[in-house]
C-alpha cells in the first residue's frame, strides 16, 4: 500500500523559510499530479500548489506566488514545497495529496480532485 508521508514542518519566525517534503513510499506510485494543501484551525482545507509528475507543470494559489516553490525529485519519489517569507497566516497543517486522474495540462486545485492524502505536517509561524 502506497503511503504519502510529509515531513519538514516546524516552528519558524515570520520571514523565515521551511522546506516540506512529501515522500511516496510502499510501492510503485505514479499519480498524474501531486499537490500541497493546508488547513488552519476553523478553516477549510485550501490548495497551495500542485505539480504534474511527468512534465513538472506547476500551479500556485495566488497567496503564495513568489514565496513558495513546488518541485519534484523523481529518483527519490519525493515532492517538495519550499516556503520562503513565511507569515503568521501561513500557519496550518500542510498536506500532500495525489491525483490519479489525467486532467491534461490543467493542474487540479480542488480537494475533491485528489484521492490520496498524507497525514499532514504542522507549520507554525510565530515570533
Amino acid at each position: 500500500q502506497v503511503e504519502l508521508v510529509e515531513s519538514g514542518g516546524g516552528l519558524v519566525q515570520p520571514g523565515g523559510s521551511l522546506r516540506l517534503s512529501c515522500l511516496a513510499s510502499g510501492g510503485t506510485f505514479r499519480p498524474y499530479y501531486v499537490g500541497w494543501f493546508r488547513q488552519a484551525p476553523g478553516k477549510e482545507r485550501e490548495f497551495v500548489a500542485g505539480i504534474r509528475r511527468t512534465t513538472s507543470r506547476m500551479t500556485y494559489a495566488d497567496f503564495v506566488k513568489g514565496r513558495f516553490t513546488i518541485s519534484r525529485d523523481s529518483f527519490k519519489n519525493t515532492v517538495y514545497l519550499q516556503m520562503n517569507s513565511l507569515m503568521p497566516e501561513d500557519a496550518a497543517v500542510y498536506y500532500c495529496a495525489a491525483a490519479m486522474a489525467n486532467y491534461g495540462a490543467y493542474v487540479p486545485n480542488n480537494v475533491g480532485q485528489y484521492e490520496r492524502w498524507g497525514q499532514g505536517t504542522q507549520v507554525t509561524v510565530s515570533s
